[in-house]
């Protein structure tokens, strides 16, 4: 069923070492565990790496990425730029390393096991069939979806822009 939880920044768990903050959104990972609810094992990290620092993402996951925030990054000695994603190989720890030049960078790690089969996407609802999306996409217009504790602003579905009727 749909449904929406709050954790607020300080109730989700964190690990520190040498040059490196994490704290984990979803999921589970480096022996923590997030409070919001998931379907499958996967995981959802913000890293924060000082100049020079370096970082293990372990193999436990079989898909596993990560997404420069803000600052490139080393991963295995290949560059990853900032606002880029890199979709890891499985089965092998990688090492991330920011530049010992430079500033601080912030990173997006995720990853998990494979779903159980296809699944589709549009704006805020993930579902595994259309059918399913297109009944979500209703009950948004028609406001039948409980209400966001403490929001009081209601957000118009976003509807597909057309293509324009002819290029010159």
């Amino acid at each position: 069923a749909p449904g929406f939880e709050h954790h607020p920044a300080a109730s989700l768990p964190q690990l520190e070492g040498d040059g490196y903050r994490l704290r984990l959104i979803a999921g589970s990972g480096w022996g923590l565990h997030a409070p919001a609810t998931t379907f499958s094992p996967m995981f959802y990290a913000a890293l924060e790496l000082d100049v020079g620092a370096r970082f293990t993402l372990p193999a436990d996951y079989s898909q596993r990425a990560v997404y420069a925030v803000d600052g490139a990054v080393l991963l295995d000695g290949e560059a990853l730029e900032t606002q880029r994603m890199a979709v890891l190989s499985a089965g092998q720890d990688t090492t991330i390393e920011a530049p010992a030049t430079g500033q601080s960078v912030r990173l997006m790690l995720l990853g998990g096991e494979p779903l159980d089969g296809e699944r589709f996407i549009y704006w805020n609802f993930v579902a595994s069939s259309r059918a399913a999306i297109d009944e979500a996409k209703e009950r948004w217009r028609a406001q039948r979806f409980a209400p966001v504790p403490g929001e009081t602003e209601w957000i118009p579905l976003p509807e597909a822009r057309k293509p324009p009727e002819s290029f010159s």
